[in-house]
């Protein structure tokens, strides 16, 4: 008697499980969705968790219910309200984004439901120069960004999924891949045998490392981590340095081309590093500036631009166009990115946590 009583209870207590289970069950139907969005918290900003309408589409726009989102260095700075922009209450963050179609709009032309798609970082900005109402669409900044279990978007804010990739791998392009395509393809004009010079290994520039090794370049990257360095080697770096055990680590870079010099730099670092990059600069090379990690500097080396003949730009990701040429050869060198380390939805301050401890090599996934 007491064993039938308690198969009955343990029954009872397993459909009251599964019945709950069932009635908390997302569905692509459900009427709300759960977003982040920045709520002020002092100086900063915290991430909150709310309830909202589901979006729909108008004419030309795609409702995608969002699979995978990852960060970039971007937005652990707007997080902490180190970013320019003013005042980003209620935004919902993170640039980078891939999920499923799941409505289109009556005027769509580019997308069906159940197409796999990731979001352009500028929400519009097609291809060309890059204008005022293209700057004014970047996502996760200027307008609402990925971290949302469902987003509406112009369907020229949105780009097909290389059929290799998953949501997770897809979630990792918009920003930093497209970064680094830009920097060494785009304007550096990237050749086979270039030496090219990699500052740390964060998304921007393990995503460089995968690109120079598939294009036949000579990739040498720096970290204050041997253990780093050692998983740049496997994935196929020409040389690695340590900055933290070499102070004057641009002699250490002039040593692996044969004092040649580099003929790319991605430079990330900012104040503390570009004197050093040019030191480790080739006649004729090219310095794509994409961020400024240890601050900026208003000095500008102008004799070295004439006895060097460098080129320096400016980088701030690029169209869908770019997109879609990197895409290609992401494809046709069936290239997949490196992520460090996945969390769930629950756990996107984790995500920003794990960022901020900078432990990570390459990408930094948040799974929905």
């Amino acid at each position: 008697m007491m064993r039938s009583t308690y198969l009955t209870g343990l029954l009872a207590s397993t459909l009251t499980a599964l019945s709950s289970f069932a009635f908390t069950e997302r569905t692509d139907a459900q009427e709300t969705i759960r977003q982040y969005q920045l709520e002020p918290s002092g100086n900063e900003l915290q991430l909150v968790m709310k309830e909202v309408p589901r979006p729909t589409p108008g004419d030309q726009e795609v409702l995608v219910r969002v699979r995978a989102t990852s960060l970039n260095r971007r937005d652990l700075s707007i997080y902490r309200s180190r970013y320019g922009g003013g005042d980003r209450s209620g935004l919902v963050p993170l640039s980078d984004g891939a999920g499923e179609v799941i409505e289109v709009g009556p005027e769509v032309t580019h997308f069906a439901v159940g197409d796999r798609v990731m979001g352009v970082f500028f929400a519009n900005w097609v291809d060309g120069r890059r204008t005022r109402e293209a700057n004014a669409s970047a996502r996760g900044g200027a307008i609402d960004g990925m971290l949302s279990e469902m987003v509406v978007s112009h369907e020229d804010g949105l780009i097909l999924i290389p059929e290799h990739l998953s949501y997770e791998e897809a979630a990792t392009l918009p920003c930093a891949a497209v970064t680094a395509w830009n920097g060494l393809f785009t304007h550096g004009r990237l050749s086979e045998n270039d030496f090219v010079l990699l500052e740390g290994t964060g998304g921007v520039s393990v995503f460089g490392l995968q690109l120079t090794v598939a294009a036949g370049a000579r990739p040498i990257i720096t970290s204050s981590q041997d253990e780093k360095l050692a998983r740049a080697r496997q994935l196929g770096a020409f040389g690695t340095v340590n900055y933290r055990t070499n102070p004057d680590w641009q002699n250490e870079v002039r040593k692996l081309t044969g004092d040649e010099g580099v003929a790319h730099v991605l430079e990330v670092g900012g104040q503390d590093t570009l004197e050093k990059a040019i030191q480790a600069l080739d006649y004729d090379g090219h310095i794509a500036m994409i961020g400024a990690l240890s601050g900026s500097s208003g000095r500008m080396p102008t004799g070295s631009f004439i006895g060097l003949g460098m080129r320096v730009t400016g980088i701030y990701v690029g169209s869908r166009e770019d997109f879609e040429a990197m895409n290609a050869f992401l494809y046709e060198h069936q290239i997949h990115p490196i992520i460090d380390r996945v969390f769930s939805f629950e756990e996107a301050e984790a995500a920003y946590e794990h960022m901020a401890s900078n432990q990570h090599l390459g990408k930094i996934v948040i799974r929905l």
